[in-house]
């Protein structure tokens, strides 16, 4: 575990101010939710990543200016935990939290209902943020574990100070911890945002039509402040994690010329779960108050990215990309598939996939088998196929590899294990393609296709779903490499192939 130490108004900020004069009780029992960030790449490549150089290169090196659009490098989280952790998480507890986020995805596209009636946090704690006004309605769970594998840095307030903050695409709103912290911020790698530093911090009320739009945004109602009625966001999570704080806006800058200057987000007061050393997280779901939904009227509704395998150096050209606007879909030759709607989460970004092939042949399932909800998610580690599917691709994957190597247990949810390493099967491992409606596909290449757990170990990097309510789930690992392109004016997705570069 990382050694996690709490920040009071005295110990941050010095004084407080304005909103902040509500007292509370910091002595009081608090939910024990913290987690460190899982050091999954490091564990899979078994690599020291060497990058606390890089860490301080931002504004010139992490952000480069397109027309109608932005990029920034996209970074692979291990590094931030890396720095401290003396304590990682086994391969084993990644996995465990990956069926975490997999299990409540699953229950909010199954049954939303049931999803919204428990609660991730205590009345107790949004009492302390808001004031001693008694709670006018119960806490509901809200948006799912994020396993944080990718994180931007962007500029706040004015003048701009830089954060590294989690991207998802699973998530709506966008928070980072903020001083005085007045129950918890957890250790992060960079300075906590101090709103009474910035000139052009405000708080929002809870008459703001952005406050209205919070219980769509997390599945929490919004609450008040009893001095100064300012609205108090609750976003939680899967394995219960969550953020309160306060509803706040204040410049966004992406690159020093390029800024968003009512840019709508949570200044976290209480910060718990797993987060690893970030700031907070930025949404890039399709909601009102994502990210993307807030620069689209400047740049367009778009946005693409590129996810890197983890690189060996810090100044390794294996970074990837967040690409905001719409120069982000004519950059690539991209391959589309219609973006889909599912009513229960309109703000997941569903697609239609329609085939699988292992070695340039279809799987042996019935064309049905794939007709299950099926969404693409950056926060997701490992791909979950319907269990038809994935048995014919278990099958056919072992009938092709034990002519060469031997089948060893299997390691958690991964089942299909063999004797040897990732080095091996470079130029042998048979190509593992998905064909999406539309003509749009991904050819996955060993590295989007296999894991070493353990040395001498490797194991398909696939799972299979639930036969009821089966789901299918893009994961970040099949991702790695491919450039994709969210095309949400238009309802639709691509694919590119090629790299990062």
């Amino acid at each position: 575990m990382l050694d996690i130490t709490s920040n009071s108004a005295e110990e941050v900020g010095g004084h407080v101010y304005g909103l902040f004069t509500p007292l509370f009780n910091t002595d009081e029992v608090r939910p024990s939710c913290v987690y460190s960030m899982s050091l999954f790449w490091f564990l899979v490549f078994s690599a020291h990543l060497a990058i606390a150089s890089s860490l301080v290169k931002y504004e010139d090196n992490d952000l480069r200016h397109k027309q109608d659009g932005m990029q920034l490098n996209l970074y692979h989280i291990t590094g931030l935990d890396s720095l401290t952790s003396t304590s990682p998480f086994s391969f084993s507890d990644m996995l465990k939290k990956d069926e975490e986020r997999v299990r409540y995805l699953h229950s909010r596209i199954a049954n939303k209902e049931n999803v919204r009636s428990s609660s991730g946090t205590t009345s107790a704690s949004t009492d302390k943020v808001r004031g001693p006004k008694p709670v006018s309605t119960p806490l509901k769970s809200g948006f799912p574990l994020h396993t944080g594998d990718y994180y931007v840095r962007i500029g706040l307030g004015t003048p701009a100070k830089y954060f590294s903050m989690i991207v998802d695409t699973g998530s709506s709103f966008s928070w980072l911890q903020c001083q005085p912290c007045r129950l918890y911020c957890h250790e992060q790698v960079d300075p906590l945002f101090n709103p009474s530093s910035s000139k052009t911090y405000k708080t929002l009320s809870c008459s703001s039509p952005q406050c209205s739009s919070l219980k769509a945004s997390t599945l929490h109602d919004p609450d008040c402040t009893s001095e100064t009625g300012t609205c108090v966001y609750t976003a939680s999570y899967g394995d219960r994690s969550f953020s309160i704080g306060y509803l706040s806006q204040d410049v966004l800058t992406m690159i020093p010329s390029e800024t968003l200057s009512n840019f709508a987000f949570g200044c976290g007061q209480d910060n718990e779960g797993y987060f690893g050393r970030t700031a907070g997280l930025v949404g890039l779901s399709n909601d009102n108050l994502s990210m993307l939904a807030q620069f689209s009227n400047k740049y367009g509704n778009a946005f693409s990215y590129c996810l890197p395998t983890p690189s060996l150096a810090p100044n390794s050209s294996n970074v990837g990309f967040l690409s905001i606007g719409t120069s982000s879909l004519t950059s690539s030759s991209y391959k589309f598939t219609p973006l889909l709607k599912n009513p229960n989460e309109p703000s997941l970004y569903f697609l239609h996939l329609t085939l699988i092939t292992l070695a340039r042949k279809p799987l042996g399932v019935a064309a049905s088998s794939y007709k299950v909800p099926t969404i693409i998610d950056s926060g997701t580690v490992i791909t979950r196929l319907p269990m038809p599917v994935y048995t014919a691709l278990k099958n056919a994957f072992v009938k092709i590899m034990s002519k060469k190597y031997a089948q060893a247990q299997p390691i958690s949810i991964m089942d299909t294990c063999f004797i040897g390493s990732v080095k091996s099967l470079s130029t042998t491992m048979p190509e593992i393609k998905f064909i999406f409606h539309g003509g749009a596909d991904l050819p996955l290449k060993a590295h989007n296709t296999i894991v070493e757990p353990e040395n001498g170990t490797f194991c398909l990097a696939f799972a299979g779903s639930s036969e009821i309510n089966p789901l299918a789930i893009i994961g970040n690992f099949q991702q790695q490499t491919f450039k994709v392109a969210y095309d949400v004016a238009n309802s639709r997705i691509g694919f590119a192939p090629g790299g990062c570069q």
